[in-house]
Order: C-alpha cells, then structure tokens, then sequence
C-alpha cells in the first residue's frame, strides 16, 4: 500500500492538514486532491457518496475503505501504516493514546477553529466582537491549561514521544501562536509547540500560510 491512497481537501483545511501531518510521520505516499472553499465540488454526488456530510477530509483507498473525519482517518492510518511508538497495538496503551486524542479533537480543535480563527481571522477586523473573542479565548486556553500540566512531566501529550494523539492537539497551536489575540502564559505548552516546529513532517503540513481564508473586505 501507498500511492494508491488518495486525501480530498484543500492543504488550508485545518483537520486536512492534521490528516497530512500523520500521513508525513508515517511516511505514507499519497495523492491529495483539493477540494472545499474556493475548489468546491463537496456538493457534487461523486464526493457525496464518499462522504454523505459533504466534509473534507475524505480519505480513499483503491480497493479499500473509504474514511471521512479526521480522528477515524488518523486511526486508521495508525492501525495500518504506524509501529508501536505512535499508535501502539495492545488495547491499554492504545486507550491512553486514543484519549488524549479524543480530548484534543473534541475539546481543543472544535473550540477554536470555529470560535477562535474563524473570528480573527475570516472575519473583518471591523467587524470583530472583542468580547466574544476574549470570551472564547479564555473558555479555550482552559483546555491548554490541562495540557500545560500534562506537558510539564513529560514531552509529548500522551507520554515521551510523538503518537497520533498530538496531532488533534499539535495542529490547531500554529494558527493559536500566530493569530491575533493575547495569549495566556502556558510555557510547557509553548515548549511542546517548539518541539513540534522542529519536525519537518509538521513545518510543511501545518505550519503553512492561510490568508487565503482570510476576509478583509
């Protein structure tokens, strides 16, 4: 298996590039088709079929499974491609590893694509309702205090190495350290980040521009 594994969505989908992110750590061959936004197509029967909730990512496979959501393409990529460090097979330290993905999922990345970015960043700066921003940063960064305790005894989210639970964590700290807001002082979480901006597989999955999605109009 390899290059017959195609990735639809456009590489400045936040959970596409959390999926990109994995597929760059395991090394994985792939073909990405852009799509979403400006690239539409989502509606299309062709990609409805693939995913009925007309959502990127959509991961296929020629002669496999096709997969959509980003936490069950990452399981899946674990599951097949990756070794015992970053999606282990014995069911306790896969669980350990599964819930902190879950968490960063759920209660990290949806509570700031949406609440945070999409305000900051696809919204005008005239138009931008500071007190709902600072209200959302600060429900938010409750999160980042939880992982800022974690990351304080040891390296990585789950434990001392990279696993497939930092990428729904690690993917959304780029656009959190970058945009505009005034950020809490959580210093194991900025040491993490540090860590993470120091493997390739992440500056060129994650860390790349997206003024396309902003709106300055």
């Amino acid at each position: 298996m390899g290059n017959d594994l195609v990735l639809y969505g456009r590489a400045t989908s936040s959970n596409v590039q959390a999926v990109m992110w994995g597929l760059a750590e395991l090394g994985v061959a792939y073909e990405r088709v852009d799509c979403g936004e400006s690239f539409g197509g989502l509606d299309m029967p062709e990609f409805l079929t693939m995913n009925p909730h007309g959502r990127i990512p959509v991961l296929a496979q020629e002669g496999g499974p096709v997969i959509f959501e980003s936490a069950a393409i990452l399981r899946y990529l674990g599951t097949v491609f990756g070794d015992e460090a970053i999606w282990p097979s014995d069911p306790v330290a896969c669980a350990e590893v599964d819930k902190w993905a879950e968490w960063g999922k759920v209660e990290v990345a949806n509570r700031f694509t949406g609440p945070i970015f999409w305000r900051v960043v696809r919204t005008p700066r005239v138009r931008w309702d500071l007190v709902a921003i600072r209200e959302t940063v600060e429900r938010f960064e409750r999160e980042l205090i939880t992982a800022d305790a974690v990351l304080a005894e040891r390296d990585y989210i789950a434990g001392d190495h990279l696993t497939l639970a930092d990428m729904p964590l690690g993917h959304v700290l780029y656009r959190y350290f970058d945009i505009e807001i005034v950020r809490r002082d959580l210093p194991h979480l900025r040491a993490y980040y540090d860590r993470l901006c120091e493997r390739k597989a992440y500056r060129e999955t994650v860390m790349v521009s997206y003024e396309m999605l902003r709106d300055t109009i």
